[in-house]
């Protein structure tokens, strides 16, 4: 079954090449001064339990920069000799950790093929920091990342001994570079793209695949091992984020992950899994039916969210503002629910904020920024009013309804009663249109209903 899957997908893109990194930092650079010294530290490693840990997943800022993702690095980018310089601190070799841990590239391996202009041992990276403090003027670094990083930033701009008196040595401010960074990350590139459509394909793929093998009383949990699965047999490195597959009643929960009920043959399954391919994120929601057909309430229900989620994505065009395709959707689940005598007010009382009763049934945002992070930096609202969509960003669009049964807060339809359904699929805003990254993967009801339980 994999292998069938595996050789309908695309070729796996090509590493992002050194010179589109390269490009990246002299476009991030210059928005600084000479005087400005630049730190952006990988995440610590984390500890699962006793001796074991999580899987390790570097630092998204980091992994733009330089594409770098072995822990304990640290890059710090100043001027130097009329230029700037990429200095980049790395695990040094160690035999006996290579033997236990895996090989590393080491500080002679950074410099061999990264867009980087020097390279030290991380157990240096302390030593030299207080030396570039000193011919610091401005720090910009994200504090709460490194502790040590943090305490010797402070100590310099707290320092106020005889030759910052005399000379005017020392840096006098820090800045959090974070932002600078999320507004280049924002608009993809054609090589990051070319990455997310690949993760895109690998995630539709592992849908198809967990659609074919539903069958009645198959578990959250088997569903999820078959989509996960595929993620690596796929040729990414797993998980974006923890899978959601709830069925019944768990479909109504928004971030349910338990994942360990059975599935009965009258439920709805809704799955919200997506895979990551050297950094970058698919987001994918599909909602089926476990019988393979959709009984008349849920085909109801669904058919609302589709045309939501269609509407929607028409909306993701440039010059449109980023929450126009959020209200699109409200617009057309209240007025679905309207005709389906869910909802008794008109049509803008259902879709007042405070006291519609839209917000019942659907009470989370559309969508969201997608690239490096599952939900992506990037303001929504820069300057207090929604931000406009350009060429080049990729969100979510991902409407939905919600009937759980089991909630006291709600007097739940009985013939809806516990279906949940979402429609997720990331969109890429063009000059010509909204381009859906994930059309692949299958979501109208014939397709639905022609694939599961086909296996």
């Amino acid at each position: 079954m994999f292998d069938e899957a595996f050789k309908a997908l695309p070729e796996s893109p090509q590493a992002i090449s050194v010179e589109i990194y390269r490009e990246r930092q002299q476009r991030f650079l210059s928005q600084y001064d000479i005087g400005d010294l630049v730190i952006v530290s990988s995440l610590p490693v984390s500890t699962r339990s006793n001796d074991v840990h999580y899987p390790y997943r570097s630092s998204s800022d980091l992994l733009y920069l330089v594409g770098w993702s072995e822990p304990n690095a640290t890059l710090m980018m100043y001027h130097q000799d009329e230029q700037w310089v990429s200095h980049l601190f790395v695990q040094p070799k160690d035999t006996l950790k290579e033997i236990w841990e895996g090989r590393r590239p080491g500080v002679e391996g950074a410099l061999r093929g990264w867009a980087i202009d020097r390279a030290d041992s991380s157990d240096d990276v302390y030593q030299h920091l207080e030396q570039l403090l000193e011919q610091a003027v401005r720090v910009h670094v994200r504090s709460g990342v490194d502790s040590v990083v943090d305490s010797l930033v402070i100590a310099a701009i707290e320092k106020r001994d005889r030759k910052r008196q005399q000379l005017g040595s020392g840096p006098i401010s820090i800045e959090d570079p974070s932002q600078r960074i999320a507004e280049m990350r924002l608009r993809k590139s054609d090589a990051e793209i070319e990455h997310m459509r690949f993760a895109a394909e690998v995630s539709s793929k592992a849908h198809e695949l967990a659609m074919a093998a539903t069958k009645d009383g198959i578990h959250e949990f088997q569903i999820q091992s078959i989509i996960e699965g595929f993620f690596v047999y796929g040729g990414t490195s797993g998980w974006a984020y923890p899978s959601i597959v709830g069925c019944g009643e768990n479909a109504t929960i928004l971030h349910y992950t338990v994942n360990n009920a059975q599935c009965n043959s009258n439920e709805i399954v809704l799955v919200d899994a997506g895979a990551e391919y050297q950094g970058y994120a698919a987001d994918i929601t599909r909602s089926w039916p476990i019988s393979g057909v959709f009984s008349d309430a849920q085909r109801e229900v669904y058919e609302v969210v589709l045309e939501a989620q269609e509407k929607a994505i028409d909306a993701c065009r440039v010059g449109n503002p980023y929450n126009m395709p959020h209200e699109v959707a409200r617009r057309t689940l209240a007025e679905g629910l309207i005709r389906l005598g869910v909802i008794s007010q008109s049509l803008d009382e259902a879709l007042d904020p405070n006291t519609g009763e839209l917000r019942r049934w659907y009470m989370h945002n559309t969508g969201h920024w997608l690239g490096l992070d599952v939900h992506d930096v990037g303001i929504y609202k820069p300057d207090g009013t929604p931000r406009l969509l350009e060429a080049g960003m990729v969100l979510t669009v991902e409407p939905g309804l919600y009937f759980g049964a089991w909630r006291p807060d709600v007097d739940c339809p009985e013939r809806y009663a516990n279906i949940g359904i979402r429609i997720e699929d990331d969109v890429l805003v063009t000059e010509d249109g909204p381009d859906v990254l994930t059309h692949s993967c299958p979501k109208t009801i014939a397709d639905i209903e022609r694939i599961v339980g086909s296996a």
